[in-house]
């Protein structure tokens, strides 16, 4: 199966493992053709070392293909070993990439928050300053714990936890300093062709 052009140019735009993410990403779609698609790479620095994460996001017909990948030093890795048993050579890198097909009729919310500059002086024909897209299909959620009080600074007593679970199954923060004007667009398409493709779902 072949790219299509935009879902193609996007991943060669974030420049990590491009030909592996094509094929990786190609073979989740097994012969569909995506019509809206957002490519994430996100860039921590620990210490001396750069890691890379690239999520890509693809809607083909009645599906999202969900496309993680990231990479770190094969010496991290005790399964990643010679024919013989011994370890890798330091300095070789491996490549973590995980996909998942989910039908569009599973897909839960679908939350996009917007960041616009200067409110008052909004224009439609304006770009963003940022996009967050939150998604959610599995039933997973985020736990977010603390220790409950009852409000009196002297009470000693136990009054348990409290919290809050937030269903997520991915987040996105796309900001166009970071990623360009274009990634910012792609994500609002994305996510008006998703909402399309849900209702479409429940009819």
């Amino acid at each position: 199966m072949t790219l299509t052009r935009s879902l193609k140019e996007a991943i060669d735009r974030g420049g990590f493992y491009p030909d592996l993410v094509h094929h990786t990403v190609a073979e989740a779609l097994d012969g569909r053709e995506a019509s809206h698609q957002i490519v994430h790479v996100d860039t921590h620095f620990d210490m001396e070392e750069v890691h890379r994460h690239i999520t890509v996001l693809a809607l083909a017909d009645n599906v999202v293909v969900v496309a993680h990948l990231d990479d770190h030093d094969a010496d991290e890795d005790p399964n990643f070993a010679h024919d013989d048993g011994g370890r890798r050579s330091s300095g070789e890198v491996v490549a973590r990439i995980s996909t998942e097909v989910v039908p569009v009729a599973r897909m839960g919310s679908v939350i996009l928050s917007e960041v616009h500059r200067s409110p008052q002086n909004f224009r439609p024909d304006r770009g963003l300053i940022e996009v967050t897209l939150t998604m959610n299909w599995s039933g997973g959620a985020r736990l977010d714990t603390m220790p409950a009080d009852c409000g009196n600074p002297e009470c000693m007593a136990d009054h348990g936890d409290t919290g809050n679970v937030s269903p997520e199954d991915i987040t996105l923060r796309i900001a166009s300093t970071a990623e360009g004007d274009t990634a910012v667009r792609e994500a609002r398409a994305f996510v008006r062709a998703l909402r399309r493709a849900q209702v479409h779902q429940t009819r």
